[in-house]
């Protein structure tokens, strides 16, 4: 059965079973602050279960791409180094919101793994929740009395809280589990060991399939359980593991869902998988990770230095080690395992096809820049190495490469292994901990219990049509975290408070109780499918009516700058070619930016044309054409454009202004001409194949042009009102040059005539030639003359500092002849000789400099480099 049909099987099931299949949901998640990805399948779901909206079928059927990278649930490090443990996996689930509880879904899953997979029964073991003292829960009896219907007693596990009780969380939705496990060993392995004893023991061919959750409480703020209103069921089970047990494998790496990648990477490489325990881990993480990365990238989400992207960045580097180090690859390599995977899985989601250029240019850059990093990393350690006194490398220079660099540890611990070092790795583990729990700290976000004050379902929004509202508020609770405080999250029957979505900003303003007592609205966002609304104090009454009021100035110029992405998003598209499409936005009260796909960067003419083409539609007058609940197909048929990553339900809204149509919730202004007009301020490269631009719209274009022509002013009155301030200026340039060129050569002559001079002064110092002096040169007359010295001097060890401008600068130059035998590093000792100047700096083994900001630090500097040379 190939995977394809197992997919397939399990979806037509529950359909047979009145499920509505719904689409899997993006893996990076946009609209829930408290996970930066899907790591279940039931996270695009949990809006339905808190109660927040109501599900259009209360029975529902999906596969969902998940990744377990981050947070509660990071299996990371274990993948590749086992058989069955994936960062990015599809999770098959069926969901009642509501309807049908255990005794159903004990029995399907029965019925689907074992009548229609065709599973061997003697080979299943099932657990029940035990129970739990601290939360005063008994036994699962009800699940335990279902399976032992089904199964022998002997096959019934009962499980604790880590394994058999599922929360959401620290706070919400949360109930016991049944889990289903299968034992894939020999008959002859079957019988010497009890599988029994195997569950949950980590034991590679004795996995977890399917889990079965039963939500039926809410956990609260205090750690206490109440029962919820209603009792839901929330299933998940492991495709690749199920495919594994299905094509009568022992390894999730050898079933049909990897081994068209594994088969790549061995012609690419020319390593055999099977052969050699490293290789083969290397092979499996790089077939492992390839899969997370095209998926996030198809998702919206790029490879960067913060939150989601860093550690999509993370997961390919980790990828690129192990391949670099492993598979003997100094190239980029992991890009052509794209297309692989588009024709393997573009079908089930045809994102990959439709991505899988700009997919290959991502992660090819990526791999590229990693790859310099390492061997830039490579000579930070050698030098480490070098400078150290022992065998044992610190830990925290260990961290300061992991850090700064980049550079893996496990890395760094192999090489100094080979070179007969060891690392301090207790060291590290502290210097890691101590950047965790800054970082913690400084994200830490705690929350109380909601206080409800009344029954309301869904609040509803409207903010297309009103700026202000007479609202009630239907619930409220603390939050602190050392960011910004405590704050109060509030959340109304009703709203004219747009929340954050779709790259827009949420919206500010203020409440007005009865009595005039104002509190302000700071922030507006979306959790759950309810509009939260942030303030830094409470209501003194919270009952009652509320005025709410947003504030119009800023919703205007919001409104302003992203009804200008859409025409923005036209003009590319019309400008540069169709290939255009966009790949994140943000839209703020003062600016706005537009990433898209686009393999080169524009030319002046042609963001000039991009500037033409938005501003013409805004001298056109174009009339803001809205439609609401429209049927998605009808939308697509009229052309409008849907964006990649985003989920959308079965009614959308779309916005058109002329031509330009597509899907949207977000604000807009009724009318082109609000927007006055539309000025690029810059525009770069984001990522391999994606640009990024920022512009200005209404306000703050006319206090740009202001500015520009305040400047225009003032440069014409520094040039005596020239007629022509760029032809002024253009000769002045010419001008400067020329007296550069004049002062270069001065300084040539001036570093000639020194140099005599100063090799008149070396003294020598066990063997050694050695001047540390101050010169009135700069940086770059120092570099000629310490050059100059050691091509006619051998031996040489020169430590010249200069003072210009309130700064200090120390050059340090050793012959490369002292730098093997005397194991001297010019590096190492101007950054120790640094502090004296209050700075820092560095360079090679030979050559180095640095610079500081207290130049009369100088000469303790030049008397503590003597130490050196002892």
């Amino acid at each position: 059965m190939t995977s394809q049909e197992v997919r397939n099987q399990f979806l037509n099931f529950f359909k047979e079973k009145n499920h509505k299949i719904v689409p899997s949901a993006p893996m990076v998640m946009k609209d829930d602050p408290t996970l930066m990805f899907t790591n279940a399948g039931m996270n695009q779901f949990k809006e339905y279960f808190l109660g927040n909206s109501v599900p259009k079928s209360k029975r529902l059927t999906d596969t969902q791409k998940c990744l377990r990278v981050s947070g509660k649930h990071n299996d990371l490090e274990e993948v590749g180094k086992d058989t069955y443990h994936h960062t990015m996996f599809e999770m098959l689930g069926n969901w009642s919101i509501g309807d049908y509880f255990k005794k159903e879904a004990i029995a399907w899953a029965w019925e689907l793994l074992t009548e229609v997979y065709k599973i061997d029964k003697d080979s299943l073991y099932v657990s029940v929740f035990e129970g739990s003292e601290d939360d005063n829960l008994p036994l699962d009896q009800e699940a335990y009395d279902l399976w032992k219907a089904i199964v022998p007693e002997d096959r019934i596990i009962k499980g604790n809280k880590k394994d058999n009780f599922w929360e959401m969380g620290d706070q919400g939705p949360c109930g016991p589990c049944s889990e289903i496990h299968v034992d894939i060993r020999s008959k002859e392995e079957k019988a010497k060991v009890d599988g029994a004893s195997l569950v949950n023991q980590d034991h590679p061919q004795v996995v977890e399939i399917w889990n079965l959750v039963f939500m039926q409480f809410n956990r609260k703020a205090n750690g206490s359980l109440e029962p919820l209103p209603e009792k839901h069921i929330d299933t998940g089970m492991g495709f690749e593991r199920l495919c594994m047990v299905l094509q009568n494998k022992q390894s999730n790496y050898d079933t049909d869902v990897f081994t068209p990648l594994i088969r790549e990477v061995e012609t690419i490489t020319g390593k055999k998988y099977g052969k050699d325990e490293e290789t083969d881990i290397a092979i499996r993480v790089i077939s492992d990770h390839v899969r997370a990365v095209a998926f996030s990238i198809a998702d919206g989400q790029l490879p960067s230095n913060t939150g989601a992207g860093y550690v999509i960045r993370r997961i390919l580097r980790r990828a690129i080690r192990y391949g670099f180090t492993f598979l003997d690859t100094n190239k980029p390599f992991i890009y052509r395992l794209v297309k692989v995977l588009s024709e393997q899985m573009g079908k089930a989601f045809p994102e990959l096809k439709e991505q899988h250029q700009l997919i290959e240019n991502v992660i090819k850059e990526e791999e590229n820049s990693f790859l310099s990093t390492l061997e830039q990393g490579l000579v930070l350690l050698d030098s480490v190495i070098k400078s150290s006194k022992d065998k044992t490398i610190a830990g925290d220079k260990a961290f300061e490469l992991y850090d700064t660099f980049g550079f893996p540890i496990d890395l760094t611990s192999l090489i100094l292994e080979e070179k007969g070092y060891q690392l301090d790795t207790e060291g590290f583990e502290k210097a890691l901990k101590a950047q965790k729990d800054r970082s913690r700290a400084a994200s830490e976000v705690s929350k109380d219990d909601w206080n409800i004050l009344m029954t309301d379902t869904e609040q509803e929004f409207i903010g297309y049509d009103s700026l202000e509202a007479q609202v009630k508020l239907v619930k409220y609770r603390k939050v602190t975290s050392k960011k910004v405080g405590d704050q109060y999250q509030l959340v109304f029957n009703l709203t004219p408070f747009y929340a954050e979505g779709g790259g827009q900003v949420g919206d500010k303003g203020y409440l007005e109780a009865p009595n005039g007592d104002v509190t302000y609205i700071v922030d507006t966002k979306r959790e759950n499918n309810e509009i939260v609304h942030f303030a830094k104090s409470l209501p003194k009454e919270v009952s009652g009516t509320f005025k709410a009021v947003v504030d119009e100035k800023q919703r205007w110029r919001t409104e302003c700058n992203h009804t200008a992405t859409h025409l923005l998003h036209q003009a590319l598209r019309e400008v540069l070619g169709t290939h255009v499409e966009q790949k994140g936005s943000a839209v703020h009260s003062k600016y706005l930016r537009f990433d898209f796909s686009h393999f080169s960067k524009l030319t002046t003419e042609e963001l000039r044309e991009v500037e033409n083409f938005v501003n013409a539609r805004i001298d056109g007058h174009l009339p803001l054409e809205e439609s609401r609940n429209v049927p998605m197909q009808e939308a697509m048929e009229q052309g409008a454009m849907a964006l990649f990553g985003e989920k959308y339900g079965d009614t959308v809204r779309t916005i058109r202004f002329g031509q330009s149509i597509e899907l949207c919730g977000g604000t807009h202004v009724k009318n082109t001409a609000d927007i006055w007009h539309f000025k690029i301020v810059s525009e770069g490269a984001v990522a391999a194949g994606i640009r990024r631009i920022e512009a200005i719209t209404s306000d703050a274009v006319k206090e740009f042009y202001f500015n520009n022509n305040r400047m225009l002013f003032e440069i014409k009155d520094m040039l005596k009102n020239s007629q022509d301030p760029v032809k002024s200026v253009a000769s002045l340039q010419e001008e400067n040059l020329a007296l550069k060129k004049q002062v270069e050569q001065l300084l040539k002559d001036k570093a000639k005539g020194l140099k005599n001079e100063l090799i008149a002064e070396l003294e020598d110092v066990n063997g050694i030639k050695f001047l540390a002096q101050k010169v009135d040169l700069d940086a770059g007359g120092i570099k000629d003359l310490a050059f100059e010295m050691g091509g006619q001097v051998d031996n040489l060890f020169l430590l010249l500092a200069s003072e210009k401008d309130g700064k200090a600068v120390l050059s340090c130059y050793i012959s490369k002849d002292l730098v093997a035998e005397k194991d001297l590093n010019a590096g190492t000792i101007v950054r120790e000789l640094g502090k004296y100047i209050q700075g820092g700096g560095g360079g090679q083994p030979f050559f180095a400099t640095a610079g500081g900001k207290k130049p009369e630090g100088i000469p303790e500097a030049l008397e503590k480099v003597k130490d050196y040379l002892k």
